[in-house]
């Protein structure tokens, strides 16, 4: 049995990947998010929710008590300075285990027509304070592996491929529940993609950018 701590507890792909691992794991879940309210317990004898911040030292390294993987689901202007917080309370809990959701172009891994779409939806501010984040996260000496999903639908499906740290990005679009699979099967297999960094996509759905744009 797991425990593990999910930061951003409200996000959409946090919630699917809740229901996961409550259906298909025997996960202790710890549900931290800045709202409490905004939750409400599934299971009376798996989840805790606990409210604070991430850039609080104290109040993460508190919520990381007796957790085994970290699974961050967070976003904003100021996601390095949550990534930075993250690390140190990891290395002061003792927790090696982080599994963080970022984006794909952080790299500048995505290629051709699509890669140039990308960089103009995204260069306002956003890729180059994910990839900020993403250093910090490669920089450190936890067990990580950072999530870099392509464009994101709401489908019903799990249907996705991997590509790693150094390959070329490949599909436009992938759907949040792949994603959350994604995250449960590493949390049920935590030796996988240890220092790694995914890219995420749906098969088959290369082009110039996704296509509902």
């Amino acid at each position: 049995m797991t425990t593990v701590l999910i930061l951003g507890a409200h996000g959409q792909i946090a919630q699917l990947a809740r229901e996961q691992l409550l259906t298909q794991t025997d996960s202790q879940l710890k549900l931290f998010l800045r709202k409490a309210n905004r939750l409400s317990i599934r299971d009376v004898q798996r989840e805790q929710i606990i409210e604070g911040n991430t850039t609080n030292q104290a109040a993460l390294v508190a919520a990381m008590t007796g957790v085994e993987v970290v699974y961050a689901n967070l976003a904003g202007s100021n996601i390095e300075q949550q990534a930075q917080s993250v690390v140190t309370a990891m290395q002061s809990a003792g927790v090696k285990r982080l599994i963080w959701i970022s984006t794909l172009g952080i790299y500048d891994e995505v290629p051709g027509r699509y890669g140039q779409w990308n960089h103009q939806m995204l260069d306002n501010g956003y890729l180059p304070t994910y990839a900020a984040a993403a250093k910090v996260i490669e920089e450190s000496d936890l067990d990580y592996t950072i999530i870099r999903p392509a464009w994101l639908d709401n489908h019903d499906e799990i249907d996705y491929e991997i590509t790693h740290r150094h390959d070329q990005f490949k599909g436009t679009e992938v759907s949040r529940k792949s994603i959350a699979a994604l995250v449960t099967h590493l949390i049920q297999n935590p030796t996988e993609a240890n220092r790694d960094s995914l890219g995420v996509n749906k098969p088959n759905t290369e082009g110039d950018k996704p296509k509902w744009y």
